[in-house]
């Protein structure tokens, strides 16, 4: 039987290039995104490919949609094996706290909660039992050196916050890991050429999801509860 990994934000950049990548490896992908029917010629891309990808609805802003996306794959399939909780948003320029932390608004700081931080905390309370029945599960939370507390951070208020808060989420569900063969942790892709990241970043999307696919797969054993980039651990 397949593997079942549930990749949110799958539409595009590290999502999309995710799901390519684990449905390469044998994984039946479950691409989570807002707009399914946008994405249809990406989707079809994957199809014609040979890959087994089935595009489901998610908006991590709605907590109804994320008990209907996981009430659907109890119905359908039952277990999830891997889940990356990659869906983000960097809002923090549109009301110029990209640049001062003193601009930041109340609503920006909200809206960037919900979807980075409440949202990924929802979708793993729901899934995380899955896991636990099967005895195996593998939790990658796709966090952000802007999260660091180790380092002095400026600028980008929400989407830190939000980052740090995911951080905190990695550490509760990894405390709960209890005999079984379950991996949570946060991974830094780095700063990516995305949509989000912007064309002057440094590392492209395979550098990226290097890290991701790394975590996605650990062997048994493998760590519960770190915080990594390229596989190797890097301070919160």
């Amino acid at each position: 039987m397949k593997k079942i990994a549930v990749v949110t934000g799958a539409n595009r950049g590290l999502g999309l290039a995710l799901s390519e990548a684990l449905a390469q490896r044998g994984f039946k992908v479950l691409m989570a995104m807002r707009n399914p029917d946008k994405a249809q010629k990406t989707l079809n891309g994957l199809t014609m490919k040979g890959l087994d990808v089935v595009p489901m609805k998610l908006d991590l802003s709605q907590e109804k949609s994320i008990t209907d996306f996981v009430e659907v794959i109890k119905r359908e399939y039952g277990f999830v094996d891997v889940l990356i909780n990659n869906a983000g948003i960097l809002i923090d320029s549109e009301d110029g706290g990209n640049s001062s932390l003193f601009k930041t608004k109340a609503s920006t700081l909200q809206k960037t909660f919900v979807t980075n931080t409440l949202g990924p905390f929802l979708l793993t309370q729901k899934i995380f039992p899955l896991m636990k029945q099967e005895g195996y599960g593998r939790i990658v939370n796709v966090s952000s050196g802007m999260a660091q507390l180790s380092e002095k951070q400026t600028a980008s208020a929400s989407y830190r916050i939000s980052k740090t808060g995911l951080n905190m989420v990695t550490n509760l569900f990894a405390s709960e890991v209890d005999g079984e063969d379950i991996c949570v942790n946060s991974v830094s892709p780095g700063w990516v050429r995305t949509d989000m990241g912007g064309p002057h970043a440094d590392r492209s999307v395979e550098q990226g999801i290097k890290g991701l696919l790394w975590a996605a797969t650990l062997p048994k054993g493998g760590p519960n509860g770190g915080f990594f980039q390229d596989g190797e651990a890097i301070n919160w």
